[in-house]
């Protein structure tokens, strides 16, 4: 009986690393297509400004895990992430600001960005592509989690 509890939990384990891995591509891609149709928004400040124009206009707001020690900074991400989720964005943890930064090509660490909406027609009706669609439904399925899941990116 042990030794199948153990087997059982094993496999949970392997099926939970398998998809935490493929989700990290999935953000990578879904980054890489926004960025080269000029939708994403990166840094902190430039996500707060775009935000308190026009909050119906982001899809994503990717953040990393915080460092220690900045405290400053960790407030304003704190209210980012309560402005997103007050406003439908859906929030992706990520771990770690440098990974986000090199997929972005930024040559300065950025702990956050947004991914911004497309629209087909005349702002009619929001348009995702299969990335887009798989991140949606993995935040829908971490939506009411006390703790978001942290995503890990792949090495860039």
């Amino acid at each position: 009986m042990v030794v199948e509890e153990s087997v059982n939990m094993h496999m949970e384990l392997e099926l939970t690393n398998e998809c935490a891995l493929p989700i990290g591509r999935t953000v990578k891609s879904a980054l890489l297509r926004a960025q080269a149709e000029s939708r994403v928004i990166v840094g902190l400040s430039a996500a707060i400004n775009v935000l308190s124009k026009s909050p119906d206009g982001s899809l994503f707001c990717l953040m990393a895990v915080p460092k220690a020690g900045d405290s400053a900074t960790h407030m304003h991400e704190v209210l980012l992430e309560a402005f997103c989720y007050e406003n439908d964005i859906y929030v992706i943890k990520v771990d770690d600001a440098t990974k986000l930064s090199r997929i972005l090509g930024q040559e300065s660490i950025e702990s956050c960005c947004l991914v911004q909406k497309t629209w087909t027609g005349d702002l009619i009706e929001e348009q995702l592509n299969k990335a887009e669609n798989q991140l949606v439904d993995y935040c829908e399925a971490h939506w009411e989690a006390t703790q978001q899941p942290i995503v890990q990116l792949p090495a860039v």
